[in-house]
């Protein structure tokens, strides 16, 4: 018979429960994929810049002129601009947007002013979409069945809003104001 007997294994002392683990580093963007995405951003913001530009200039045309030829060539340009460039640019200028900010070490909800950026981005791609097209196809229609501008409003009020949003955009793009968000300034700084 055996009389060695083999050792229990000791228990170690019950571990305290950590905190939440660190969260992990976001993932970021190579430097010719993040300046590849700049490019784009940037190339995109200013075409919905000069967009909104030429629509109010052919919103100002309308709305003023005195000619119903003049008035309905400029609503019909304008529904060509609102129809096939508008959308896709304010899409592509969201999307690239949004993976710059994903990408990079400015995150999407860390600096006011990338956080501001992105709501009013969203917001001017949903006012295009539910307010400005509607408002030109409906002078488009009234125009075309030969009747006056029926609201100068319809042609001049998206342009202008949407004008002064992507001008402010591109100034706080370039001053960076307001600071960290409060999720940022709780944002470990290994990861800033």
């Amino acid at each position: 018979m055996n009389t060695r007997q083999t050792p229990k294994p000791k228990l170690k002392p019950k571990q305290e429960q950590q905190p939440n683990p660190a969260p992990s580093p976001p993932r970021r963007l190579s430097r010719p994929a993040r300046r590849a995405a700049l490019v784009v951003h940037v190339t995109v913001s200013a075409c919905w810049l000069g967009l909104s530009l030429g629509l109010l200039a052919l919103g100002i045309t309308a709305a003023t002129t005195g000619s119903p030829a003049t008035v309905e060539a400029s609503v019909r340009a304008m529904k060509l601009f609102a129809d096939w460039l508008l959308l896709p640019v304010a899409f592509l200028t969201l999307l690239s947007g949004l993976l710059l900010s994903l990408g990079t070490k400015w995150g999407l909800a860390r600096y006011r002013w990338v956080y501001t950026k992105f709501w009013l981005t969203l917001a001017t791609t949903t006012a295009t979409v539910l307010a400005l097209r509607p408002g030109v196809n409906s002078a488009v229609t009234a125009v075309a069945a030969g009747g006056p501008l029926p609201d100068a409003g319809d042609v001049l009020f998206g342009p202008v809003v949407s004008l002064s949003a992507y001008v402010f955009m591109t100034v706080i793009s370039v001053l960076k104001p307001w600071g960290k968000t409060r999720r940022g300034r709780e944002w470990p700084q290994a990861f800033a």
